[in-house]
């Protein structure tokens, strides 16, 4: 009978234990990296339709952001060609900037320059925050219609003056730019002796096993 009670007050504690688990993942920056969107690329759209396809656009980019800046270390944030080059610190708080304009725009909402100043991120919070930037944006363009997506003007607002595009400039500008900066973090990670994940497959979107 001990034996019993002392195997049920075991299994009670650990169920108990790992229906706490998953609190841990919501709290930042003390969740692990693998809470973070983007581990793989979502699944494909049950359709095509111009929504889904730019919503598969951020995807990618949010796919290669998070595995271009996995595993980063101080030594890598600092690191820059010469003096006259961004550090890659200063280029990921630039995808930063492109991830808030991307999101304002499907939103609705005005980029205000100068940009109001915010307290410092640290770069685990910077980093999680670009990437459910990235997240939202999507999701708010993978059930967009023509109608909705004519309506996500690229806004910038400067005191009393505004100047609005249509979201054609989305495309060429912040996104494409974004994978650009992307690309030079991947470069510059390789440069000071950490290069990306060999496992990572940017075609498929997901990480190959070991």
């Amino acid at each position: 009978m001990y034996r019993i009670l002392l195997i049920l007050t075991i299994s009670l504690i650990g169920h108990s234990c790992r229906s706490q688990e998953p609190l841990k993942s919501t709290v930042m920056p003390e969740a692990p990296s693998t809470a973070l969107p983007y581990d793989t690329i979502p699944a494909y759209a049950d359709a095509y339709s111009a929504g889904a396809v730019c919503a598969r656009l951020v995807d990618g980019l949010g796919f290669r952001y998070r595995w271009a800046t996995e595993g980063l270390r101080q030594a890598d944030l600092d690191y820059k060609i010469d003096s006259t080059n961004r550090t890659s610190m200063e280029t990921l708080s630039h995808i930063q900037g492109l991830s808030e304009t991307l999101l304002n725009s499907v939103m609705k909402e005005p980029n205000i320059r100068p940009r109001p100043e915010v307290e410092a991120l640290s770069w685990e919070d910077m980093r999680a925050a670009t990437l459910h930037n990235f997240l939202k944006a999507s999701t708010i363009l993978s059930t967009s219609t023509e109608e909705d997506l004519a309506s996500y003007e690229v806004v910038f607002k400067r005191g009393d003056r505004e100047n609005r595009f249509p979201f054609w400039h989305q495309l060429n500008g912040p996104i494409a730019d974004a994978l650009w900066h992307v690309g030079q973090v991947v470069s510059f990670r390789r440069a000071s002796g950490n290069p990306i994940d060999s496992r990572v497959n940017v075609f498929m979107g997901r990480v190959r096993e070991r």
